[in-house]
């Protein structure tokens, strides 16, 4: 079968690669029809990643299943539409029953697909055929009548995103938001900003300079301002999706008291220096580190589902399967999706 794979900056290559068999009786063989880009994916084209090549990409997908083990689930038959997690989770170690399941105790550490230390195992979305080992536990029926490309993000960025703001809405119903956006493609905190209005904000102010992400931020209900002061507010949440270090003070400094802020970015190399005296009186709370996304994309689906969310909003490019190593070589687009 084929598989495409990053070989070097802005270098990719369709392969021939053994078609996946199922590996257990709970397994199931999916065939990918609409994967969407990960902001990661832009470091990874451009070759900033800490991964070595070559190796298999894509790891937001929405699928069709063609095959299923025993074992898979009575809910779960060819032919249907699934969202598939970037991360392998079997959902029943304690990581799992406790909502972790980036943190999965089943698999090695950070099992994925797409990228990773695992990725020689599990392959990546822009494949043929990809097997998933767990499938009852990670496969995610698609609502009726929702399109594949529109959500082939929940995957990762848009449960990502969920994650950043939803726990802090279900406290303060109606509290306003600031996102400060802009890491690499920059869909992340798009897709935060348009999930914090679909739960009800009442305001949500996204920070970034590129226009053209402000006006998806517009369209998707969120106020845009291009400049980053030393502060605004305060906000009961805030959103460090920038990967800048003067992005992330801002959204720190700007957090109100007893609020919340949560980095969705990722920042390779010198770690950024906090207001930890602020931080600290204030008496916030600042979260990190990678999300949960298999707990996350039934949240986003309904939210898909019901209009409340236009993710459709955020994608910048949409190209058939066989034009994917040339669409990702060249750049550019804030969100891509590629549909067979």
């Amino acid at each position: 079968m084929q598989q495409l794979n990053y070989v070097g900056p802005r270098t990719l290559e369709w392969r021939e690669v053994p078609e996946p068999e199922l590996c257990s009786d709970g397994a199931a063989l999916v065939r990918p029809v609409a994967v969407a880009t990960c902001d990661l994916d832009a470091l990874i084209v451009e070759g900033g990643s800490p991964f070595a090549p070559p190796f298999a990409v894509g790891h937001e997908c929405v699928a069709e299943v063609i095959d299923l083990g025993d074992a898979a689930g009575a809910d779960l038959e060819p032919g249907m539409l699934v969202s598939v997690p970037f991360q392998i989770s079997c959902g029943e170690c304690p990581q799992c029953r406790r909502g972790r399941s980036s943190n999965c105790s089943a698999v090695p550490f950070m099992s994925t697909y797409g990228f990773g230390p695992a990725v020689a195992e599990w392959g990546g979305f822009l494949s043929d055929v990809v097997c998933v080992p767990y499938a009852r536990r990670m496969l995610v029926p698609l609502p009726d009548g929702l399109a594949p490309a529109t959500v082939a993000s929940a995957s990762d960025n848009m449960a990502d995103a969920y994650r950043t703001v939803a726990p802090g809405l279900e406290q303060d119903p109606g509290a306003p938001v600031l996102v400060v956006g802009g890491a690499a493609a920059g869909s992340i905190g798009l897709y935060a900003a348009g999930i914090a209005r679909s739960l009800g904000s009442e305001w949500v102010l996204y920070v970034d300079g590129d226009e053209s992400r402000r006006a998806r931020a517009e369209a998707l209900g969120a106020q845009t301002m291009a400049e980053k002061p030393k502060r605004l507010g305060p906000f009961p949440i805030t959103v460090d999706a920038g990967a800048d270090p003067e992005g992330l003070a801002l959204a720190l400094r700007s957090t109100a008291p007893d609020g919340t802020c949560t980095s969705c970015a990722i920042y390779f190399g010198e770690e950024p220096a906090l207001p930890l005296l602020e931080m600290y009186t204030k008496g916030i709370t600042f979260r990190t580190g990678r999300a949960n996304a298999r707990e996350a994309i039934p949240h986003v689906l309904e939210l898909a589902s019901t209009g409340a969310l236009r993710p459709e909003r955020v994608t910048s490019l949409t190209v058939p399967w066989e034009q994917a190593p040339e669409a990702l070589a060249e750049g550019g687009w804030t969100k891509l999706v590629i549909e067979r």
